[in-house]
């Protein structure tokens, strides 16, 4: 490409909305191709890399051996023939993986306090299409085909691997409905937890078809790729987003202030009272399933009227439904309330980074717990008001953890904690592995009168609200997506459920390891979920 061809696509691009001339450094009069073009003396190559956060590293040490927690978003949709192809996606690829270093980085440890993000800038356009290319699959498995290959089947992703992308056709078999000319299609984007959270996902996929079924053509995506590459390698302007645990706000030097958020996080941590676990089977083989419903726009939109008109959202009601569902599952242990765990994002809490290549791909996320009554009244008139009085409680312990103003040293000090408790039983997974693991001494038993109430979650949920607002369907009109499910690859005995609204409809998905737990609960759960949605939020 020509210096002339190259300005006048940069001034196409940015007419287009797809360069923003408030970060990007524009090939203008002042400054031409050639003046930020490598010369033999120039450098490009530089190896950016930073240490990871605790939240991070509490990630990573467990998926090591088998990829624990590593991450999957399934799209599928309809799109046209001459826009779906692997040269378009490459591209396409290419140029989210230059704009999200950490997807194209590596890992390196030397120990378990030292672990780092590594990022080879590439030397060329072409460099960066073939780390693309290699980190890119087409596939002739269906959706569900491309999920339990990557859930059950050999690892994906590695240290040397963090991200990856494919894609498939998958003809309906009913031409009719499309016509010749357009296809379904199945995309699994896949990356390890440490690189990221759910948000980063979804805001990607939604990045991602907005360049595939956007009016940019090849070429136009070719001279962006290049003009990409130029602002981040040549002009070195490549930089690996800061860890969460590095964009909070900084510490107190203040005593007081250091004991008090101390007691404030043991005491909250006490609070924290379940006792209700699922029951567990024999260790076979892990085998995780997804069975995931979705409710069609007209009762989607009456559950929200309905919470609407109760004061909640359908977050809140969910945490409600899974209460419900196991007090009809599990006869015994009323007395101990039920407890389960979620996500917070604290991205809203971060100090900003105005640098020109921030990216939303870090990891960003908090917990919190909501804990009810595991008991139902007697009366089964009186359970929609039992139900919507314990969305309501859900809706007032979410609203007090994201609110509250420890949030910040509560999220600081268990980031501390999981760090330093996943460095701890990584040491000594590997010692078991060298065969030199030593069994700590037990602790001395604690008076039966001292003993501390149980902290059994039941089951996680992660609540991710109204995806539409995320996906601008708007600006990719030429694909209609039409299905979306995620999750992760799982430990053994692992659960989550997931919850969201996406094309007008409620989705509903138990991603849970079929020989980690008892049969006839699990399913027996999983059928009162469905039925009290219909019965509790529908009616």
């Amino acid at each position: 490409m020509t210096e002339i061809q190259h300005l006048s696509a940069q001034v196409t691009l940015s007419n287009k909305g797809l360069i923003h001339t408030d970060t990007l450094i524009t090939l203008s009069k002042d400054l031409k191709v050639s003046d930020v073009l490598p010369t033999q003396e120039s450098e490009i190559v530089t190896r950016l890399e930073r240490h990871l956060g605790d939240t991070e590293a509490s990630y990573f040490l467990p998926s090591r051996e088998s990829g624990v927690n590593d991450m999957y978003l399934h799209l599928g949709c309809h799109g046209p023939i001459a826009l779906v192809e692997r040269p378009r996606i490459c591209l396409i690829w290419a140029v989210l993986r230059l704009r999200h270093p950490l997807l194209a980085s590596k890992i390196e440890m030397r120990d378990y306090n030292d672990i780092k993000f590594i990022y080879d800038t590439p030397q060329s356009v072409e460099a960066v299409l073939a780390d693309a290319d290699a980190n890119l699959e087409q596939s002739t498995k269906n959706g569900q085909g491309l999920i339990e290959s990557y859930l059950n089947g050999p690892r994906t992703l590695s240290t040397e691997r963090l991200s990856y992308l494919m894609f498939s056709q998958t003809p309906l078999g009913d031409s009719s409905v499309l016509g010749n000319t357009t296809q379904n299609y199945d995309f699994l984007i896949c990356a390890t937890h440490f690189l990221g959270d759910g948000m980063a996902l979804h805001q990607f996929a939604n990045d991602l078809f907005g360049l595939l079924g956007g009016s940019l053509t090849n070429g136009e995506l070719s001279a962006l790729l290049e003009s990409e590459w130029v602002l981040r390698c040549v002009t070195k302007l490549a930089a690996l987003p800061a860890s969460m645990e590095e964009r909070f706000p900084p510490l107190t030097t203040s005593r007081f202030r250091h004991a008090a958020h101390a007691v404030d996080f043991d005491l909250n941590q006490r609070k924290l009272i379940g006792g209700h676990a699922f029951p567990r089977t024999s260790q076979l083989p892990r085998s995780t399933i997804v069975p995931t419903v979705s409710f069609d726009p007209e009762r989607t939109t009456k559950m929200l009227r309905n919470c609407k008109a109760r004061g909640v959202s359908i977050s809140s009601a969910l945490f409600a439904i899974c209460n419900v569902a196991w007090a009809r599952t599990h006869s015994k242990d009323w007395e101990l309330p039920m407890m389960m765990y979620s996500a917070l994002n604290m991205r809203s809490y971060l100090a900003a980074n105005k640098s020109l290549n921030d990216s939303y791909w870090f990891l960003a996320i908090g917990y919190f717990n909501i804990v009810l009554p595991s008991f139902l009244p007697r009366n089964a008139a009186e359970i929609p008001s039992t139900f919507w009085h314990r969305a309501r409680s859900a809706k007032t312990q979410s609203t007090n953890a994201v609110k509250s103003a420890m949030i910040i040293p509560r999220a600081r000090e268990m980031s501390r904690k999981r760090g330093e408790q996943a460095r701890r039983w990584a040491k000594e997974d590997d010692d078991r592995a060298a065969g030199v693991f030593t069994k700590s001494a037990p602790v001395a038993s604690v008076p039966q009168s001292f003993k501390v109430p149980p902290s059994k979650a039941l089951i996680g949920l992660s609540l991710l609200g109204n995806l539409d607002g995320i996906y601008k369907h708007s600006s990719f009109p030429n694909i209609q997506l039409h299905t979306l499910t995620t999750g992760s690859r799982q430990r053994s005995g692992g659960m989550l459920l997931f919850g969201y609204t996406f094309v007008g409809k409620l989705w509903v998905s138990l991603g849970y390891d079929q020989n980690g737990f008892e049969k006839d609960t699990i399913e027996r759960y999983w059928s009162n979920v469905l039925a009290a949605i219909d019965e509790l939020l529908v009616a």
